[in-house]
């Protein structure tokens, strides 16, 4: 390296921890349904899904290409526009980490490089072209896909199985099938957001000169980011597994393995085409999709909705977040310095509210009354006259359904 100045060494330590984030806050992305069904114990589950993340981080390096060299113009970024646009995004993440929201830490990243690359060198410097074709665009697609194939999977699964479905040997077999496809979208996530940091400190170290410009990730770049987030994913996100192991539906394991199939199968096909897809997205949009595949299945749409908002807000609060921080950034090393200190000041206070209430691998899957939705009339109508394939009530159902005694009660005495 020609040059490794302090502010380059501050950012690369502050993409690490936006990895590290990344590798907590998506955790739910491969492991909720997985937990949620019992296939796998909670520690178990993120420890498998922590080493799988490692290995996908040196699959492939199409996506961090994408950031370092498609997404802003290299020339005349500085590495503190860097440093800033990480600042948006990881108090993005842990925003909607505390409140358990499954929003993208892709598109947060994304909308803080933005928002910094615009206050730092004006609107030409970001590539809209790029900025539609591999970042917007599947961001729509990417829940909608997953969602109508795993709601196809469903279907088929529970078709081909009727007759077996009731056996234990049969559950076993689902339940093998889903600890795979889990397995499948930890490497998948590996090799999808683990390269957003890569290209994040790689665009970072050709600002500071510390690498040729159009360079690929370095080694020891690929083996770090790998790592964060390998760390973060251990560690578990659990309040977003409860979110979305229990929050939107309630899953069976064929639900599981139809839903994490197919959200595998669109993360890695947009990994091999350089698409910065969310695998937040992808995930979501195939565990409601799972749930409305089988009949009598319930989704929460209240849950979904605020996490639709959170998807809407993501790009443009990173943006704003990462475009003051640039401003101050500005202002010389004191600048930087306060940026620095706000962002820890500030994670540390979401931690501290985080520790009010306490979520863990003991109680993720425990839902409150509070938090159950009702499944409304229409769903609960339909549920109580066409039971699920299985033959039996799932424990989401049963909490809805009302017991034959209450439907059949007679009129009390006061009542006439």
């Amino acid at each position: 390296m020609e040059s490794f100045s302090l502010i380059l060494a501050i950012v690369v330590v502050t993409a690490l921890a936006f990895d590290f984030t990344n590798g907590f806050h998506d955790t739910a992305n491969a492991m909720a349904t997985t937990i949620s069904t019992g296939a796998l114990k909670p520690k178990v589950a993120v420890a498998m899904s922590a080493v799988l993340n490692l290995v996908g981080a040196f699959l492939s390096v199409e996506v961090a290409n994408t950031i370092s060299k498609g997404l802003v113009d290299e020339s005349g970024i500085r590495p503190e526009v860097i440093f800033a646009a990480l600042v948006g995004a990881i108090l993005w993440n842990l925003l909607t980490w505390l409140v358990g929201l499954p929003s993208s830490s892709s598109h947060a990243l994304m909308g803080g490089l933005i928002g910094a690359t615009i206050a730092s060198a004006g609107t030409g410097a970001v590539h809209g072209d790029v900025l539609v074709t591999k970042v917007l665009i599947p961001a729509i697609a990417a829940p909608l896909v997953a969602g109508i194939a795993a709601m196809l999977a469903t279907r088929l699964s529970y078709t081909i199985g009727a007759k077996h479905t009731e056996g234990k040997a049969a559950e076993k077999g689902f339940r093998a099938g889903q600890i795979a496809s889990a397995g499948l979208v930890s490497l998948a996530h590996g090799t999808n957001d683990a390269q957003k940091t890569m290209g994040i400190i790689t665009l970072a170290l050709v600002a500071g000169g510390a690498v040729s410009p159009d360079s690929d990730p370095p080694v020891w770049v690929i083996l770090s980011a790998g790592l964060a987030i390998a760390l973060g994913t251990y560690l578990g996100g659990w309040r977003i597994i409860r979110t979305m192991g229990k929050g939107l539906t309630d899953l069976q394991p064929q639900q599981g393995f139809a839903a994490q199939t197919s959200a595998a199968t669109v993360i890695l096909a947009s990994s091999h085409l350089g698409f910065s897809l969310s695998t937040t997205h992808s995930v979501s949009g195939s565990v409601m999709g799972a749930g409305l595949g089988r009949k009598g299945g319930v989704v929460r749409w209240s849950t979904a909705t605020r996490m639709f908002v959170a998807w809407g807000l993501t790009l443009p609060a990173a943006a704003l977040v990462g475009a003051l921080a640039e401003y101050v950034t500005g202002f010389g090393d004191w600048g930087t310095a306060l940026v620095a200190v706000f962002l820890i000041a500030s994670s540390a206070a979401i931690w501290v509210v985080s520790r009010r209430e306490v979520i863990d691998h003991t109680n993720v899957n425990d839902v409150q009354e509070a938090d159950a939705e009702p499944a409304g009339v229409i769903t609960t109508a339909i549920a109580a006259v066409t039971p699920p394939p299985t033959g039996t009530v799932t424990e989401g159902l049963t909490a809805t359904i009302p017991a034959p005694a209450e439907v059949t009660a007679k009129p009390s005495a006061t009542a006439l």
